[in-house]
Formats: structure tokens, C-alpha cells, sequence
């Protein structure tokens, strides 16, 4: 039997999570804790950081990821938001474009959109071998939960179902009712008020040709895919 209980955060980037750490930290200030990770399977090294911050009652990153993490006598209450792939990628864009940093090997995604438009950023992104920021970027994340043989889209739909919470950015405050009512047996005070947190501006225009549009449609077809099976099978009060 668990002893304690956490809330782990898979902040994907681009997809509420910020406003979502917000929620967190008011409701448990002193509480909550973030940290990044080395890529690949890095579910040890998540357990071992649960572990040695006993006073934390929720944890975030963008980098950590599966397998779910098994900590002895802990519950992880494990939580992600999904977003429609083209908002996510469009958002990315328009949030890195605004950022100002030196122009270098480690700011290259922010230096590309700074120097070209969308359909240049998406279209170079989705060129470079490895980078999925453009292209199915949920499945591949949440592949790495599963970490089998089957087509990602499975791997990524069986992740899903593992998973404590799954939030939908477009249904913001819908889903914190249904985190609310997760997490209160543990924490009746749970306020899921909201936070509007690092939001891209909604007005900047971004032009999608129908070209841009096929394009993006067939490199996020699964990540499609797979939100409208969440629609039925995961995201639903």
C-alpha cells in the first residue's frame, strides 16, 4: 500500500502545460518541483528524483519520460495534456519566434523561426532526421511508454490508457474539473481555478496555403488520429 502520493506532470511542450504548473504550484506551494533529464529511457532516474524530494507533492518536466515510473510506497498520479497537433506546432512557432537568444548550435529551432516564415519553419523541422517537433510529436512521445514493436500509434494509444489523467488544451477548463475530482480524495482543497500561463497570442496571423495544410495533415495524421480516439475512449467527464 502507498504511503504517499505525487502528481507527475509530462509537460509536452506547447500544450498548456504552463498554465497547468500554475494550478499546481498554488495549491501547493513550497511543493512543487521541475527538473529536465538526459534523453532516452529515463524512468529510473524519475523515480530515483521522487524519491529524494519526500517534501514534493507534484513534480514536472518536458523531458521526462516512459516507462511510468514505479517508486516504492509512492502513487504516481501521472497527468499530460494532448493538443490539436497543427495549434501545438503553430504555437511552437510563434512562441520560439519571440524569443531572443544567441545565435547558436543550441538555439536552433528558435533562430529558424525567427528567420522564416511558418511554412519554411515547418518544412525544415519535418526535414531533419530525429526531430519530431513538426511530425506525430505526441505518438512519439508517448511511445516511449511502451517502447514496443507495435506501429507507434498503437504504442501511443496503450499509453494513454496507462496514464492517471489526460487533458485536452482545447477543453482547458473541462479537464481541470476532472483532475479536481482525481485528485481530491487525496487533497479535498484541490482548487482548479485557471491559469493562462506563456500563451502565444492568439491574433499574430500565420498563413497556412493549402500546400502547408496538406503537408501538415499528412506529417501529423497519426497524431490525429490518435486525439479523436482520445476523444472516445480517454476524454470524456
Amino acid at each position: 500500500m502507498a504511503d504517499r502520493t505525487v502528481i507527475l506532470h509530462y509537460h509536452f511542450f506547447k500544450n498548456a502545460g504552463t498554465s497547468f504548473d500554475g494550478i499546481l504550484r498554488r495549491n501547493f506551494p513550497g511543493r512543487w518541483v521541475s527538473q529536465e533529464f538526459d534523453s532516452g529511457n529515463n524512468s529510473a532516474a524519475v523515480a530515483d528524483w521522487i524519491l529524494a524530494h519526500p517534501e514534493a507533492a507534484a513534480f514536472s518536466s518536458h523531458t521526462a519520460n516512459g516507462p511510468l515510473p514505479v517508486v516504492p510506497g509512492v502513487r504516481v498520479i501521472s497527468a499530460l495534456f494532448l493538443r490539436d497537433p497543427v495549434e501545438r506546432i503553430r504555437s511552437a512557432y510563434l512562441f520560439e519566434r519571440r524569443q531572443t537568444f544567441p545565435e547558436d548550435s543550441d538555439r536552433a529551432a528558435r533562430n529558424l523561426a525567427a528567420k522564416t516564415d511558418f511554412e519554411g519553419y515547418v518544412r525544415a523541422r519535418v526535414s531533419v532526421r530525429g526531430d519530431r517537433q513538426c511530425r506525430n510529436f505526441h505518438c512519439a512521445r508517448l511511445a516511449t511508454f511502451l517502447r514496443s514493436t507495435e506501429p507507434e500509434l498503437d504504442q501511443a494509444k496503450a499509453a494513454l490508457k496507462l496514464l492517471s489523467f489526460v487533458g485536452e488544451v482545447e477543453t482547458f477548463a473541462a479537464s481541470m474539473r476532472r483532475f479536481a475530482a482525481l485528485v481530491r480524495p487525496v487533497w479535498p482543497g484541490f482548487d482548479p481555478a485557471m491559469l493562462h500561463l506563456n500563451r502565444t497570442r492568439e491574433d499574430e496571423p500565420v498563413e497556412i496555403s493549402a500546400d502547408l495544410a496538406h503537408f501538415l495533415a499528412e506529417n501529423n495524421a497519426e497524431d490525429q488520429a490518435l486525439l479523436e480516439w482520445a476523444h472516445g475512449a480517454i476524454l470524456r467527464d
